[in-house]
């Protein structure tokens, strides 16, 4: 089980599990969308997601996930370059429901330099969806 407090969240309902920096001073981060979302969502139907090589920009739009109650953009929570998508989501959009923390991950990044400012912790994340 991930521990959700070791986590960072964004207000757009995502979560971020930042790897260690390598000895190049980069950082990867795993990228999904939290057990809220998920459940605001409902049943998730369709996931597209950006191609692995693709540079985005913090803020942007980079994907779309569709659900039985409606159609939501996936944001980039950080710069970086895509460095892999998770084909089973792909394949198989119910595992963001099932297992958002887990198998439901979306994309990996390479963040850029200092792109990883701004998140939230778990308490602050918490704080703003029962608010």
């Amino acid at each position: 089980m991930t521990d959700l407090n070791a986590l960072s969240y964004t207000e757009e309902h995502e979560w971020l599990d930042i790897a260690p920096s390598t000895g190049s001073g980069t950082s990867v981060a795993t990228i999904g969308i939290t057990d809220f979302a998920a459940e605001k969502l409902g049943d998730v139907v369709f996931v597209e997601l950006p191609e692995a090589g693709t540079e985005i920009a913090a803020g942007t739009v980079v994907g779309e996930i569709e659900s039985t109650k409606s159609v939501g953009e996936l944001y980039a929570p950080v710069t970086g370059t895509v460095v892999e998508i998770n084909d089973a989501v792909v394949d198989d959009p119910s595992l963001v429901n099932a297992a958002p923390f887990e198998g439901g991950w979306l994309i990996k990044i390479l963040i850029a330099d200092d792109a990883a400012d701004g998140l939230l912790d778990r308490a602050a994340y918490v704080a703003l969806t029962e608010g």
